[in-house]
């Protein structure tokens, strides 16, 4: 499959690519289209973070998109979810580390609330978890900070959050 989006990290010095990452996020819904936000506010080697990003994370081996899609939500946002559709790949880079990802997210709607299990660095970086509608959620990243990671996130996530909202508008 072709990606929708390929982004160049225009932040970070470029090294080369030791590694790719397979990476499944979800455009989280509740029951009333409401879209799961992670607040992400730290300051570590990418530099000073303060953005939103949704939520998601890292394939494990043998693992398929939708077993890390359902591991993910559970583990940082606390629900069990119930994929809707496919939204598309986006690829783009994150040359301070050396990575390629290859990110691929998914319209998932909320379901019952479960324990939620961050791992320690989410502990730290993820400040609050918010539910907002759509057009709040694509104001948010419009107006979210534009240089170093939060630059990466913005131009990865919100023509998702555009492409959503339509595959959102047509459901109803």
């Amino acid at each position: 499959m072709e990606p929708l989006f390929k982004f160049k990290d225009d932040q970070y010095p470029f090294t080369g690519v030791s590694h790719t990452r397979e990476v499944v996020r979800a455009i989280f819904v509740d029951e009333n289209d409401n879209v799961c936000l992670e607040y992400l506010k730290d300051d570590d080697g990418f530099g000073p973070r303060d953005y939103y990003e949704t939520p998601g994370g890292g394939a494990k081996p043998n693992e398929t998109h939708e077993e890390t899609l359902h591991r993910e939500l559970h583990e940082e946002v606390g629900f069990e979810s119930e994929v809707i559709c496919f939204l598309g790949e986006v690829d783009d880079y994150y040359n301070l580390i050396e990575r390629k990802n290859h990110n691929y997210y998914y319209l998932v709607r909320r379901g019952k609330k479960v324990h939620q299990h961050l791992e320690v660095d989410e502990q730290i970086r993820i400040n609050k978890i918010i539910w907002v509608p759509i057009d709040e959620a694509i104001r948010l990243y419009e107006e979210m900070q534009n240089v170093l990671v939060g630059r990466l996130v913005k131009q990865r996530e919100l023509p998702i959050l555009k492409l959503a909202k339509s595959a959102l508008q047509k459901l109803h």
